[in-house]
């Protein structure tokens, strides 16, 4: 479990394809505090570390093919910036959202607006895998907890302060780039439950 609330963005060093799986070595400055076994949100995706080198300040995490297919991962490249949280600690402050750290899908980067002081992103999504957001919602881009400004059938805006725009890998979005959301999960929660309804009422 994830906040959205994005510590660090660290860089693939490595990327190795192993069969269908791809194992990704990425350099940051706090792998001294990492273990084996733990899950973080890469880019808002949760993967799990299975090798640590606190030498060079690297760890890999590897990504098998469904999640290559279904995330912004086949993107990356070598020098690519990721943003990373670790998973939530229970006794800290929830300062985002509820973020599982499953991409729901992935968008396209269409528009940017600089309004001097902030800026406006618009994303572009495939509407028929039945996702949707809401004016003032929550939603994770890249693993970054965000308030819905725009929300249409297909596309939606946020709006990113110059911390954010700092400190995360939105300072690298262009048009055009493709990146992993996750929809607030309490929204596919009553979308699921009025599906069933629905289906019910039907019979």
């Amino acid at each position: 479990m994830f906040t959205g609330i994005v510590e660090k963005t660290g860089k693939i060093v490595a990327i190795e394809k192993e069969n269908s799986n791809y194992h990704f070595t990425i350099e940051v400055d706090f792998v001294d505090e990492l273990k084996i076994d733990q899950s973080m949100a890469h880019d808002g995706c949760c993967l799990t570390i299975v090798k640590i080198d606190k030498v060079k300040k690297q760890y890999v995490v590897t990504a098998m093919d469904e999640t290559m297919i279904k995330t912004n991962l086949h993107t990356w490249k070598i020098g690519y910036e990721v943003n990373l949280e670790r998973s939530m600690k229970m006794d800290g402050r929830f300062d985002g959202h509820i973020v599982q750290g499953h991409v729901d899908q992935t968008a396209v980067c269409e528009k940017i607006i600089d309004e001097n002081g902030s800026w406006r992103y618009y994303f572009s999504y495939d509407a028929s895998k039945n996702n949707f957001t809401v004016p003032k919602g929550s939603i994770s881009i890249n693993g970054v907890s965000l308030t819905v400004v725009d929300s249409e059938k297909r596309m939606f805006s946020v709006a990113i302060i110059p911390y954010t725009q700092e400190v995360t890998n939105f300072h690298n979005f262009q048009v055009g780039t493709i990146i992993n959301i996750e929809f607030d999960v309490f929204g596919k929660y009553v979308q699921r439950l009025l599906e069933n309804y629905l289906e019910q009422q039907k019979k």
